[in-house]
């Protein structure tokens, strides 16, 4: 492989051979100065430059400080440099260019920017010399000011480089004016060329590139235009097919409303095997869950849970359950629900899981559950400065469970006791003091069964 160095001082050479005829420096050999004009061409009338040829004792220096620089001496390169630049006075215009072009490039291989854009500079200061090397250098020295994110000056070099050039952009400077306006915060700007340069080769029958797409999608957002975020999107879903484009355009349509979309898009990517960091599986959990697929959202929630992709956590544990609970899968919500109630011993997920065991009438479990959360609500109230329960209405349901399940069970004291309990509170006294008149009616009744079977 080439190194920078020789590919870039390779470009001057082959710069220098394109601006000079095959027999200059044979001509030139001997003498101090000559002069090439260089002629408007017909399509685009210019006024006529006088050009000087660069002489063979200037090429010969430049050429060993190439070959210094190829076999890795630049500093023995740079004092060639110096050789000749002891002469400048002797140099003609387009010599002394040349020189400045070569300390530019040997300067940028070495990464010092600053005196690389220093150098150009004064390439483009001399007058006698090629339009085309003018066009080339601000170019250049556009790029390197992206560079040093000076984009200001790199859109002065850019405006100068267009109005010698006196063309049309091609698409893909088209893209690099974009990329300055865009970096320079002028997303108006930035939109424009982009969308030339897009249409450009569209209208070619060609793909725009994806770097031009994003840098699209990224202006369109900065202006807060979503749904035009969301047609690039499309677009670098159809021509780019990225993991992160599904997930991307998913969210966006999320964001202009669409969600039936949004729904389809996301679940496309999960088949296609694109979700799988833990944000967005629980983006597909949870939008299972809005779109009224809570088994679904389960099922993605647990695989990815026992596969290690999503934290077993109380939130992606709590989520899981209630899903199984929404989707009427209560076994399977208990047994997520008594593992979450193990993490989590603030008596929420007891309470929960006390009333599921009551749902699907595991009388003595729904007890115990209830026991357990009562006792750490007391023990939450106890930690708390002001010694109250702030969970009261928790608490009730509680009591009222614990009355249903010894009810249940024929435990007719203990299920009265519970009732008394529940109706101390606002939240449960109606239903607490109804369900205490039946029991007690079923309990007497109760009684009198047993009596009489005695």
């Amino acid at each position: 492989m080439r190194n920078k160095n020789t590919l870039l001082l390779t470009t001057v050479f082959s710069l220098i051979v394109t601006l000079t005829s095959n027999n200059v420096f044979a001509e030139q050999a001997n003498t101090d100065s000559a002069d090439t004009t260089q002629e408007s061409s017909a399509d685009e009338p210019r006024a006529s430059k006088k050009v000087p040829a660069m002489r063979n004792r200037v090429y010969a220096q430049l050429a060993r400080a190439q070959a210094l620089a190829d076999a890795g001496d630049k500093a023995a390169g740079f004092e060639v440099l110096d050789e000749v630049k002891e002469q400048l006075d002797n140099l003609n215009s387009y010599e002394r260019a040349m020189l400045y072009n070569f300390y530019g490039f040997m300067y940028y291989s070495n990464d010092d920017l600053a005196l690389a854009i220093e150098s150009f500079n004064n390439v483009v200061a001399e007058t006698e010399i090629p339009d085309s090397l003018v066009l080339s250098t601000l170019y250049s020295l556009a790029q390197l000011s992206m560079q040093q994110q000076d984009f200001k000056q790199a859109l002065v070099y850019l405006k100068e480089w267009e109005t010698l050039n006196g063309k049309p952009l091609t698409a893909t400077q088209e893209m690099l004016f974009a990329q300055v306006y865009y970096q320079d915060k002028d997303f108006v700007n930035s939109l424009k060329h982009t969308e030339m340069a897009i249409e450009s080769v569209e209208a070619e029958g060609k793909d725009p590139k994806e770097n031009w797409l994003t840098l699209q999608r990224a202006t369109y957002y900065e202006l807060k235009q979503p749904k035009q975020v969301t047609k690039v999107m499309e677009k670098l879903v159809r021509l780019y097919d990225k993991p992160q484009y599904w997930l991307q355009l998913s969210s966006m349509y999320g964001e202009i409303g669409e969600e039936t979309k949004q729904m389809a898009v996301m679940e496309a990517a999960y088949q296609a095997g694109y979700v799988v960091e833990e944000s967005d599986i629980s983006t597909l959990s949870q939008l299972y869950l809005f779109h009224g697929a809570p088994y679904k959202s389960a099922a993605v929630l647990e695989m990815a849970i026992e596969q290690g992709a999503v934290t077993a956590d109380e939130n992606n544990l709590n989520r899981l359950a209630r899903s199984y609970l929404t989707a009427k899968e209560d076994e399977k919500a208990i047994k997520v629900l008594q593992r979450v109630s193990n993490i989590s011993q603030t008596g929420e997920y007891d309470a929960l899981l006390a009333q599921t065991y009551l749902n699907t009438e595991q009388w003595q479990a729904a007890i115990e559950a209830s026991n357990v959360a009562l006792n750490r609500f007391s023990n939450q109230a106890k930690q708390a400065d002001n010694n109250t329960i702030n969970n009261e209405k928790d608490v009730a349901n509680m009591y009222l469970i614990l009355g249903m399940a010894n009810f249940n069970l024929k435990k007719f004291d203990r299920s009265l006791s519970a009732f008394n309990k529940a109706t101390q509170f606002s939240s449960t006294q109606k239903s607490a003091e109804q369900w205490s008149k039946y029991v007690e009616r079923e309990q007497e009744q109760y009684e009198i069964q047993l009596a009489m079977l005695n």
